[in-house]
Formats: C-alpha cells, sequence, structure tokens
C-alpha cells in the first residue's frame, strides 16, 4: 500500500439517502476513480481498507501501485470519470491486469439526483457504480484500437500535408503560375514532375509542358501559357520548402500504411478469400487515386469483415476502414440499429417536453465515423442510385445540412444491417425508389381524401369517340 504525503483531510461519506438504500447493489466489488492531470483519487467499499479514499500519482509506477492497491482490496470492476486524454495511460494498465474499466462520461453523472456537496468525486463514482447507475462508453477491442491509432495519425498526416499543398499552389499563383487551372490535381504524376523542374532551375515553358503525362486533357498550348510566370527568387523559395515537407509528409504516410497492412494482417479471417473471393466492383474505377494506400485494402476488410461493403453506393475502402476502425469488428456492441446510429450521433433528437416534441435536432457529438458516413452520403448523392434519389429530394424540403444527415442515417442502418447478418447489398436503383415514392404519395392522398369523405380515382385515359 503507498504512503500518503500530504494527504488531504478525507470527508466522510453521508448518510444514505432513502432512494439509493432501496436499491439493490449490483456491483459488490466496485471502485471509483477521479482521473485528474496530475493525480488520480481511487474510493473502495469501506470494508476493503482502513483508508478506502487514498491519492496516486500519475507516473507509470503509481498506476501500477493505484492497480495493486485495489486488487488487493478485492475489486473486480473499476468506473472512472474523465476528458482528455488521461484516462488512457490508466484504462490500459487496468485492463492488463484483468478488471472491468468502465469509462464514464461526465455528462451522464451530473444528473443522477443525490449528489452532496461533501463528498469527493471517487467516492460518488463508486457509490453509482456499485448500484449499477453507471454505464461505460463504447471502446473496441484492443486489436481494433491499435489499428484505431494508426488509421487516426494516417488521417492527421493527410491534413497536415494538405496545408502544404495548398501553401504550395499560392506560391505558384504569386508567381502567376497557373497551374492549377490546367491540372486537376497539382500533386498528381504531371504536376508534381513541373514543380520539381521549376525547383530545380527550368523556366522555358516549352520545356516544362513536356513533363506533362500524354492522357493530360488540356492542350500543350493552354499548358505552356499557363507555365509562363513571374519566378521571383523568393517564391520559388517558398516554392521548394513546403513541397519538401509535402514529400516528407507522403513518406510518413507511406511509413503509416505499412503499419496498417501488418495490423489488419494480424485480423483472424472471417472468409475464406480462395472459397468466396471478392466480387469485383461495378461502374468504379478499378485504379485507386487520391489518398488510397498502395496495398489490397479492400481484399483485407473483406477477409476480416467478411462482407464487402464497398458495394453501398458511397462507400469506398478508406470509408470502411474508418467505421471498421471506430466501431470494432463486433456488431454485438450495439443491441440494434437504433443504438447504433443514437451512439453515431445520427438519430433524431427527442426534446419532448409535457407531450409535446420541442425538438428533433441531433446531438452534437465528435464522431469520426459519423463524419466519415456524412462524406459518404454526399458521394452518394451524386449517383444514379436509390440512395441517390433519396438525398436529391431531401434538400428542398429540409436544407443540405439535415439531407446530409439523413442519408448518413441512411447509410448507417444498412452498414448495421449488413455488419449483423453478413449479407449482400444490392441497390434497388433509383426507378425503384421513385416508384415507391410515388406509391407512398398516392396512399397518402387517399388517406385524406377518405377523411374528407371523398374517394380518390385514378385519371383514366379518355375514350376514343365512334363516329
Amino acid at each position: 500500500m503507498p504512503e500518503m504525503s500530504n494527504q488531504q483531510p478525507v470527508r466522510e461519506m453521508p448518510t444514505e439517502e432513502p432512494l439509493l438504500s432501496a436499491l439493490e447493489q449490483i456491483n459488490l466489488n466496485a471502485a471509483g476513480i477521479d482521473i485528474g492531470a496530475n493525480e488520480h483519487w481511487v474510493c473502495v467499499p469501506n470494508d476493503r481498507d482502513a483508508k478506502n479514499v487514498q491519492r496516486f500519482g500519475c507516473f507509470t509506477a503509481d498506476l501500477h501501485a493505484l492497480a495493486n492497491w485495489i486488487e488487493q482490496c478485492g475489486i473486480q470492476t473499476v468506473a472512472m470519470e474523465s476528458t482528455g486524454v488521461y484516462w488512457i495511460p490508466l484504462f490500459q494498465i487496468l485492463e492488463s491486469h484483468g478488471f472491468e474499466v468502465n469509462l464514464v462520461n461526465a455528462h451522464f453523472v451530473k444528473p443522477v439526483p443525490g449528489r452532496k456537496s461533501d463528498v469527493l468525486d471517487c467516492q460518488w463514482l463508486q457509490r453509482l457504480h456499485t448500484y449499477g447507475l453507471l454505464s461505460g462508453s463504447f471502446r473496441p477491442e484492443n486489436s481494433v484500437c491499435v489499428l484505431r491509432s494508426y488509421v487516426r495519425q494516417r488521417g492527421n498526416l493527410i491534413r497536415s500535408a494538405t496545408v502544404h499543398v495548398q501553401r504550395m499552389q499560392k506560391a505558384l499563383t504569386q508567381m502567376n503560375v497557373q497551374l492549377h487551372r490546367v491540372l486537376t490535381d497539382i500533386t498528381g504524376s504531371s504536376g508534381m514532375a513541373i514543380i520539381q523542374a521549376i525547383v530545380g532551375g527550368e523556366r522555358d515553358p516549352q520545356k516544362l509542358v513536356l513533363l506533362c503525362d500524354p492522357r493530360v486533357k488540356r492542350s500543350r498550348r493552354d499548358i505552356a501559357q499557363a507555365l509562363n510566370g513571374d519566378y521571383r527568387a523568393e517564391h520559388v523559395f517558398v516554392l521548394e520548402q513546403e513541397l519538401l515537407l509535402y514529400q516528407t509528409y507522403r513518406t510518413q504516410i507511406i511509413a503509416c500504411d505499412t503499419r496498417i497492412n501488418a495490423c489488419l494482417s494480424e485480423f483472424d479471417a472471417q472468409v475464406d478469400l480462395v472459397q468466396h473471393p471478392l466480387p469485383p466492383l461495378k461502374n468504379r474505377r478499378k485504379k485507386p487515386t487520391g489518398n488510397a494506400p498502395d496495398f489490397d485494402l479492400r481484399s483485407h476488410l473483406y477477409r476480416i469483415s467478411g462482407v464487402d461493403f464497398t458495394r453501398i453506393d458511397g462507400f469506398d475502402a478508406l470509408t470502411v476502414q474508418t467505421l471498421l476502425s471506430e466501431v470494432g469488428l463486433d456488431p454485438s456492441r450495439f443491441p440494434s440499429a437504433k443504438h447504433f446510429t443514437s451512439w453515431l450521433g445520427l438519430c433524431p433528437g427527442s426534446h419532448i417536453t409535457g407531450g409535446k416534441a420541442k425538438s428533433s435536432r441531433t446531438r452534437r457529438v465528435v464522431n469520426r465515423a459519423a463524419n466519415a458516413l456524412r462524406l459518404a452520403a454526399q458521394s452518394a448523392g451524386r449517383s444514379q442510385t436509390a440512395l441517390g434519389a433519396f438525398y436529391r429530394r431531401l434538400p428542398a424540403l429540409m436544407g443540405a445540412p439535415k439531407a446530409i444527415t439523413a442519408t448518413a442515417h441512411k447509410l448507417a442502418r444498412i452498414f448495421y444491417h449488413l455488419w449483423t447478418t453478413r449479407e449482400e447489398y444490392k441497390d434497388p436503383g433509383a426507378d425503384y425508389y421513385e416508384q415507391q415514392y410515388q406509391q407512398r404519395v398516392i396512399n397518402n392522398l387517399r388517406q385524406k381524401a377518405r377523411a374528407l369523405g371523398f374517394e380518390l380515382t385514378p385519371n383514366l385515359p379518355a375514350q376514343e369517340s365512334v363516329s
């Protein structure tokens, strides 16, 4: 047991309120931990130690001492409250010691009635957890957490590299080199070859235009005119530095892809690629473009999940990778599609007062999986599919932001259905959706007509008169 240095006086737990005393104690071996940046306060049941509330430091040795102390006290489950990332080291150490760890959202602890002002946070957490009134935040299994760290780092590197691309384009514009007007992507093979030549000292537009790929659509004359600029030394210097930084980030992204490939290879296969090969994509680019990795990411995701999620309209391999790295591979963690969409923050809100719905606005959450679904919704909205027809009908009714959220909600439900059943996604088509929508409108009109005492009849074509 660690020695208490500069111990603050611990206030006694007040007498039990009638409400809590009437409840059944579910977790008898529960502890509560209040996480801080410099110290952690821990509370165990009163009968486990003479000093059931103790303070520990934040160093690794202190965290192991904390785990050993609560293990000596016979603790099996722990509830901790924290913000930021201070909880991660302690969470991982407690899990390695075999404890059931629950990270509690502070937003859900505050509204619980019965809190006294003279109770420490760790004592209140321990008491609520004993009565089973706390639920832990979602956290996937450890192997998925490792993959998630690599995927998040890759996203950070891509965002950082994008900043230097923008600065390269700014330097080119200051030199009146309109490269972005004749090339779709200045970081493509043609754009990078021209930028490297400019940094190397080449200024002749006729020689620079020869570096373009033959498949570039713009004429050589237009490209040469765009490359005829005012090459001032200070702007070329900025372009050179930003190019070097961009290449550095690209190197780190490749290194991150190597780690992701190795991490995905360690997951157990849910489907045999030999007996059930990955079906080819239809009406999509076969060659990955943009920020796609060099290895076959789609096959990896199909092998470890057993479902080809890329057949869903708007989903590519990077979108599926983001989703699986955030939600894991075990769909049983979410009892239903409603629980899943609620965790994503994509379902309508339920602000009801006095039996009247005051607001159905979605909750404000920071969720990378939800952001990926919103981006996929925008992509699906441009497709000639049922999802595309669904999206294009909504902006006129509710505006573009709500239409994106509604489509992302539908994509989340489709993802959950395939995730749990491992079925193959089949698009019914835009025409099928339009027919279903027309039938719903007709049924609504019939109901309104009956309510007013009328009968809705179809407009039959007039019969030709017989002469």
